[in-house]
């Protein structure tokens, strides 16, 4: 049988639709996932069209998923950040929405001091136990949308819930039909997709979601979520890895618009920002994300990687104020003592240091021959050099004024005694046959070595 789609405009065969594939045992995808070996990546070769929608954005999980992995945040910490998360957000609302746990007086308060701010983004949205009473919670709060649980995989299906693929649909369904009978805009997990049988499991149970959002009036968002971090962005992959493969089974079978499209990536197999953006390229319209990456296990996809990722997209930040990556940052560091490490792209310590002494001359010299885009415009990071035996009495000079914030009539001059005393050092050490550059360590030991108290950190 033939039907006419209105989405690509052609005749296309209607006998593609799907039904729930209600088995014995659990399908735990053993030739690819064999768990005493390294998961393999199959492909079939089968290619799905890149259908990048009209609009894209990110949505963040810092105050849940990014809680569940350090120290909760303070009440001020998540409010603080929430105001970070607007201004970084812009006018067009890049950052759009933002989850919150509700089950700690502590949670609350957070979450209405933030909504007290009024802002249109990011929106406060929740991710609760599927009870009525929660239900009932977050609407006497005013929330319009929860994030609820529904795990797709037969590890999750039949180990965890010890229930039929069946009996968890009706399960799911029937959480499902309760928000929607509050007037709450369910977000449904897809937990462990990159395990589940899509087209037997995955596909049917959205299209009976979808049925009931066409019932009640009521978008219902698809959350894919690529919980152990397998899935892979690369061409003709097979399901359940591939990314493509997903997005496009979500909106061509599964009927679901790109604008109710999620994909939550974890970090397990260093995929995490491209299998995100990856899902952007084929249909998706949100990427979810946690600032710094910060989240279950290796994490989650990085929200400032994202942020960059979306200008390099689009070609535009669409009004996004890129510097507040580095206050973030720098609250991370200094506020909550989180270690960042130092390599880390746009946000750690080094990721516009260049080390190597030829790279220093060069940078010294022209800063765009070894700077990645222009850091102190963007991110209001100047780039910097280490110390090394090409660095010079002006390098040495930089290098402390960068350490150290001076500014105006603070700045060191390379004329400066103490700039020629450690170049005396510096040199000795290379003449001795030193070939690697000299840590930040060891010039602050040396530095206040010569000049007792002068120079701290703030």
């Amino acid at each position: 049988m033939l039907e006419f789609s209105k989405k690509t405009n052609t005749l296309e065969l209607a006998a593609y639709k799907y039904s729930l594939q209600d088995i014995e045992e659990a399908n735990l995808y053993r030739d690819i996932y064999p768990y005493t070996d390294i998961p393999l990546v199959a492909f079939n070769h089968r290619r799905v069209p890149m259908q990048t929608p009209e609009n894209i954005w990110i949505t963040d999980t810092t105050f849940r998923d990014g809680q569940q992995s350090r120290t909760p945040y303070t009440v001020k910490q998540i409010v603080d950040l929430f105001e970070m998360l607007h201004r970084l957000s812009g006018p067009k609302g890049i950052v759009r929405q933002t989850e919150f746990f509700v089950y700690t007086d502590k949670d609350k308060q957070a979450l209405y001091e933030c909504m007290s701010k009024g802002y249109e983004f990011p929106e406060a949205t929740t991710w609760i136990r599927a009870t009525k009473g929660d239900f009932q919670l977050i609407k006497d709060i005013g929330i319009k949308e929860t994030g609820i649980l529904v795990s797709c995989s037969d590890y999750h299906i039949f180990k965890k819930l010890n229930m039929t693929r069946r009996q968890a649909a009706d399960h799911y369904l029937g959480v499902v039909k309760d928000a929607l009978a509050m007037g709450i805009r369910p977000r449904c997990h897809l937990e462990d997709i990159t395990r589940a049988d899509i087209y037997g499991f995955v596909i049917p149970f959205v299209n009976e979601l979808e049925q009931l959002s066409i019932e009640s009036g009521i978008p219902i968002k698809i959350r894919a979520c690529d919980t152990m971090g397998l899935g892979v962005p690369y061409t003709g992959v097979a399901i359940p890895r591939s990314v493509p493969g997903i997005i496009y089974g979500l909106k061509h079978y599964g009927n679901v618009p790109s604008e109710l499209i999620e994909w939550h990536g974890h970090n397990d197999f260093y995929k995490g920002v491209a299998n995100a953006a990856s899902a952007w390229l084929y249909g998706a319209s949100a990427v979810n994300c946690s600032l710094l990456g910060i989240g279950e296990r290796t994490g989650n996809v990085p929200l400032e990687a994202m942020v960059f990722e979306y200008a390099g997209l689009r070609g535009t930040s669409d009004g996004m104020d890129l510097s507040v990556v580095t206050e973030i940052a720098e609250y991370f560091e200094h506020e909550l003592g989180y270690d960042i490490p130092p390599m880390t792209p746009f946000i750690g310590k080094n990721f516009n240091i260049t080390r190597a002494g030829i790279h220093a001359d060069g940078l010294l010299k022209d800063e765009e021959i070894y700077n990645i885009f222009d850091t102190t415009k963007i991110l209001n990071r100047p780039p910097s050099v280490a110390v090394t035996n090409l660095s010079g009495l002006a390098g040495i000079a930089h290098w402390i004024n960068m350490n150290f914030d001076l500014k105006g009539n603070d700045k060191i001059d390379k004329k400066d005694p103490l700039i020629a005393a450690i170049k005396i050092w510096v040199d000795e050490e290379f003449n001795n046959g030193r070939i690697i550059a000299i840590s930040d360590e060891e010039l602050e030991e040396l530095i206040e070595k010569n000049a007792p108290g002068k120079y701290k950190k703030d």
